[in-house]
């Protein structure tokens, strides 16, 4: 009987709320031998919530080259594997492409299988109320060098342009972009959680609105 081949499943889980994650989800996460976490106190609290007993293994952007080998030495063994951020669907500004590159050189005979769900920049696109047929995507900025670079390019583009933000650079940021253009923005902040909110407006709307507020949560941002 010809044996089946070792899997890697890329896991989309929540982006705040715990609900928002798929059956189909819940049942790879309990099946594989291990889950590979950005933080695993963090995906301790989905699983605890699912009652999911599956063997966590930290793994993150600034893991070592060895940590990636072990983890290919378990697809060698033949351990089936899971891999998860702390929130949404990897491969978008995490280290799950990294992994997916090493496999692909090592020329594992193994099956990379994607399970589709939550995603804060599909979230934001489904309510943005504009067209949003093309876009650009750009992760988030530069904290330092190439910032003037990037907020430039989103002035100057054609075609909406979407970015994350974290809570420490959002008004910074937005002011250096308000010197490059008076383009109109759609932030979503804390989306799927207690204290979601969707700001549309100009830049200088967005500015005055956050403030004076005590700004907490990751920043998903619309610029047309």
């Amino acid at each position: 009987m010809k044996q089946e081949k070792t899997k890697l499943y890329i896991v989309a889980t929540p982006i705040g709320n715990l609900e928002d994650i798929t059956f189909r989800a819940i049942e790879i996460l309990k099946q594989v031998d291990f889950i590979l976490c950005e933080d695993t106190r963090v995906t301790k609290r989905l699983l605890d919530h699912y009652k999911i007993e599956t063997p966590t293994i930290a793994y993150h952007q600034h893991s070592s080259l060895s940590k990636t080998e072990n983890i290919i030495k378990l697809l060698y063994q033949e351990k089936n594997l899971a891999l998860v951020t702390d929130a949404g669907t990897p491969g978008i500004s995490d280290p799950g492409n990294k992994l997916i590159e090493k496999i692909n050189q090592a020329h594992l005979d193994i099956l990379i299988i994607p399970i589709p769900g939550p995603s804060a920049l599909s979230t934001l696109v489904s309510v943005a109320g504009i067209n949003m047929q093309k876009f650009i995507f750009l992760g988030f900025p530069p904290h330092k060098k190439g910032r003037e670079k990037f907020f430039k390019e989103v002035a100057n583009s054609k075609i909406p342009i979407i970015y994350y933000e974290s809570p420490y650079r959002v008004l910074k940021n937005l002011e250096l972009l308000k010197n490059f253009c008076d383009k109109k923005v759609i932030i979503g902040r804390e989306i799927t959680k207690m204290f979601e909110e969707i700001i549309r407006g100009d830049i200088e709307y967005a500015l005055k609105y956050f403030e004076n507020k005590k700004i907490k949560g990751e920043f998903t941002i619309i610029v047309y």
